[in-house]
């Protein structure tokens, strides 16, 4: 891990979740790290994953959920820029959803023209934990 935060992953809604895996796989040279129902992540070796796939399906998009960028995640170095980024946020008045992932604990929110981002500290060593099992709770920033 770097100790600057760095762009650490792209989201990204599809359509048809092999149709792009095969897509960023053979342009880009992706490698499938894991799969978990709608979603793949693909990386270069370094990171856990550089681009998540989600599939939407073919259907009417729900509010909210066309095809596109999903968020940008952005990796803070230590859980000091974690909560210093909270605090700008609070600060801002923008409303942050906090998710601890078990690998993760990660600040969602939408930028000024409603992108979605994504801040987060990696905690993968720190637990010893090496993959995401699905875990997704809330968490208090403020205890970092």
């Amino acid at each position: 891990m770097s100790d600057d935060p760095h762009l650490g992953h792209v989201h990204l809604k599809v359509r048809d979740l092999e149709r792009a895996v095969e897509f960023y796989r053979a342009v880009l040279d992706l490698e499938v790290i894991d799969r978990r129902g709608d979603l793949a992540f693909l990386s270069y070796g370094e990171h856990h994953h550089d681009l998540a796939l989600q599939e939407l399906g073919e259907g009417a998009p729900e509010p909210g959920g066309d095809v596109g960028l999903y968020h940008s995640a952005w990796e803070v170095p230590d859980g000091d820029h974690l909560h210093e980024t909270y605090e700008r946020l609070r600060e801002r008045g923008v409303a942050v959803s906090p998710v601890d992932h078990g690998i993760s604990k990660a600040l969602y929110f939408d930028d000024p023209d409603d992108n979605g981002v994504e801040v987060y500290l990696d905690t993968r060593d720190a637990r010893g934990v090496e993959e995401w099992s699905g875990h997704t709770e809330r968490f208090d920033p403020t205890a970092l």
